[in-house]
């Protein structure tokens, strides 16, 4: 009796040592930024009025919540995954059409040669040109011209990417792009595209694959994205023109960006090369659409704890007529580590038929024609 007892002891000590030891291997990250201020816009509306809110979408970057953590395999492999939700912090509300994790939701196994990965994942446009785009998903930023660069991630999606020393490549593939509710989408104005239809497996299909060199010095990167239409789906140009209808598998929204940066010393120089181009498998649009956007962007550290930075970008849609120049300008002062205040403004110029708004706040498009100034005063904590 007593040997056995030493032995059902001895085992649940082993058990326990087991056990404690798989949850000191796994490591689990709580982490977030809180992000809001007051902003001001004219003409933020065809009659020309203006307006002054708490920006629900982004001040500097997206408020956002999230966990993400690993578990060492062995042999240098991990089991890693990610959690991240959107926060309107002037209301407490969830974004992303109030899904749970809108932002980000993914599983998969980190190796030597590349993490493999599945869920609601960002696509390769964000990790091409995070290095070049220095203004980020700011509230004026080459997203004000066209707002999918700062939401590119799609549902249902199989992804990879690997670095190989100053190199970095990666591929996405979705199965149905945006899983959406009916009368919502992930980009505004796009509609829902959940796809994964019998008998049409193209529908809201959704790939990128992106190829990047970035070192201390500088560096560069291309990368591409198709979408395709599927039943609920549209096509928003962002230039105060009503979507337009993309419900044909067969219809194909692509983007091809050019991205290239340098730095010298405290300052970082970068300019960008976004296309555009919709093909419609009905001829609903003779030749489809094209805009080009071409972007300049600069920052200088002024000192350890301020910063400045700013772009010039042109959009140009020739066959809908719209054209636009902005310009942007946001200074940065770093209170602690994790902890900055910072004042942004923007300035849009719209041709005779053109309707972009100044800021990527979106609800604030002004009449064909108007220009726009935009300005903002934030705070942002990460943690």
């Amino acid at each position: 009796m007593k040997q056995r007892r030493k032995r059902g002891w001895q085992a649940c000590v082993w058990v326990s040592m087991c056990l404690a030891g798989v949850v000191h291997a796994q490591s689990v990250t709580l982490y977030g930024t809180l992000d809001t201020g007051v902003e001001y816009i004219n003409h933020a509306n065809a009659a020309g009025q203006s307006m002054v809110r708490v920006p629900s979408n982004t001040g500097e970057f997206p408020s956002n919540f999230g966990l993400q953590g690993n578990e060492p395999l062995g042999s240098g492999y991990k089991a890693i995954f990610k959690l991240e939700s959107g926060i309107n912090v002037g209301t407490g509300s969830s974004t992303q059409v109030g899904r749970l994790f809108g932002r980000q939701a993914w599983v998969g196994i980190s190796t030597p040669y590349g993490d493999l990965t599945f869920g609601r994942q960002y696509s390769m446009i964000v990790w091409a040109i995070d290095s070049s785009d220095m203004i980020g998903p700011s509230l004026y930023s080459i997203a004000s011209l066209d707002p999918y660069i700062a939401t590119s991630r799609a549902d249902n999606t199989v992804e990879w990417r690997g670095r190989f020393g100053d190199f970095t490549a990666g591929a996405s593939w979705s199965f149905g792009r945006d899983g959406s509710p009916a009368g919502a989408s992930n980009t505004p104005g796009q509609g829902n595209c959940a796809g994964n239809l019998p008998g049409d497996p193209a529908a809201c299909r959704d790939w990128s694959a992106m190829l990047k060199y970035q070192s201390a010095y500088g560096g560069g990167a291309v990368v591409y994205e198709q979408q395709n239409g599927g039943p609920g789906a549209a096509i928003n140009l962002f230039n105060g023109l009503a979507p337009l209808g993309f419900a044909a598998s067969g219809d194909h929204d692509s983007r091809l960006i050019v991205a290239a940066n340098t730095t010298l010393g405290s300052l970082r120089l970068a300019a960008l090369w976004l296309n555009r181009h919709v093909d419609f498998a009905q001829p609903a649009q003779a030749g489809g659409v094209t805009t080009n956007q071409y972007v300049l962007e600069a920052g200088y550290q002024v000192t350890p704890y301020f910063n400045v930075d700013g772009l010039a970008q042109r959009i140009v849609n020739s066959q809908q007529d719209t054209r636009a120049t902005m310009e942007a300008l946001r200074g940065t002062y770093f209170l602690s580590k994790r902890t900055s205040a910072y004042a942004q403004f923007g300035w849009l110029q719209n041709s005779r038929n053109g309707a972009y708004s100044v800021s990527g706040g979106g609800l604030a498009t002004p009449g064909k024609g108007m220009n726009q100034v935009g300005a903002m005063v934030g705070m942002r904590h990460t943690f």
